[in-house]
C-alpha cells in the first residue's frame, strides 16, 4: 500500500520522537529509526540528509505543534489581574507538558549531548518566549504594580519553577509517588511567585494599607481548592 510522502515524513518524526526521547541523540541510529518506521534509510535520508537534521525536525515539529508563543502572547494581552495571567501560563505549560511528555526528554538531550542544537533551539524558540514575558514584566513595573527587578531574571525565575515541577515529575520519577493536577499547581507557583514581585502596599495618612492596593487588587486570595476568590 503507498503511503504519501508527508504521511510517511510525519511517521519518521512520530517514531524518531520516540526513540531519541529514550535513546537519546547518540544512543539512536538512523537505521533503528528506518526500521520502526518501516521505511529503509535511502527513504529517511530523502526527507532528512543527516541525523542532526531530523533531530532538529523533530524538535520544531514539537514546539510548532505547541504554539506556546501564541498562547503566551494572547494571555498577557489579556486584561485581567496579575494571578490570573501568571496561572493562566503556568497551567497552560503544564497541560501541553502533560500531553506530549517526549518534549522535555529531548530538550534535555539536545543540551546535554549536541550544544549546537541546544543554542539553535534556545534562539530560536525560547529566546523568544522569554522576551514577550520580560516585557509584560516590565510594564506592570512601570505601572508600579511590580517591586523593582529585573525583568528577564524574574521571567526566568517564573519559567523555572515551572520546568523544574515537570522535572521532577516526569524525570525524576516523583510522579510515581504523588499526583498534582496542572490547576492547583499552576494557583500555588503564581500566588508564590507574585508574592515576591508584588510592589508594597501604598499606605494612606493614617499608616493603613489603602483599599486599592496589596494582594487582593491582583487577585492573590484564593479558596482551600487554590482557587481565586
Amino acid at each position: 500500500m503507498r503511503v504519501a510522502a508527508q504521511d510517511r515524513k510525519q511517521q519518521i518524526l512520530d517514531v524518531s520522537a520516540r526513540l531519541f526521547a529514550r535513546k537519546g541523540f547518540q544512543g539512536t541510529t538512523t537505521r533503528e529509526i528506518a526500521t520502526r518506521a518501516r521505511v529503509n534509510e535511502a527513504i529517511l535520508f530523502r526527507h532528512f540528509p543527516t541525523k542532526e537534521s531530523l533531530y532538529w525536525a523533530v524538535i520544531e515539529d514539537r514546539c510548532t505543534r505547541s504554539r506556546r508563543r501564541e498562547s503566551l502572547q494572547a494571555t498577557v494581552d489579556l486584561q485581567a489581574s496579575d494571578f490570573e495571567v501568571f496561572r493562566s501560563i503556568a497551567e497552560d505549560i503544564l497541560r501541553r507538558s502533560d500531553d506530549d511528555k517526549n518534549r522535555t526528554r529531548l530538550l534535555l538531550f539536545s543540551g546535554l549531548e549536541n550544544h549546537r542544537l541546544a543554542r539553535r533551539f534556545f534562539k530560536t524558540y525560547v529566546a523568544d518566549y522569554y522576551r514577550i514575558l520580560a516585557a509584560h514584566i516590565q510594564r506592570r513595573i512601570d505601572q508600579g504594580a511590580f517591586r523593582r527587578v529585573d525583568p528577564l531574571l524574574a521571567a526566568r525565575g517564573f519559567m523555572g519553577m515551572i520546568f523544574y515541577h515537570n522535572l521532577v515529575q516526569e524525570i525524576f520519577g516523583g510522579g510515581l509517588y504523588q499526583k498534582f493536577d496542572a490547576e492547583t499547581v499552576s494557583a500555588e507557583l503564581a500566588d508564590t511567585w507574585l508574592r515576591g514581585v508584588l510592589a508594597p502596599a501604598k499606605t494612606n495618612g493614617n499608616g493603613h494599607a489603602s483599599k486599592n492596593s496589596g494582594p487582593h487588587k491582583n487577585g492573590l486570595h484564593k479558596n482551600g481548592n487554590g482557587r481565586k476568590r
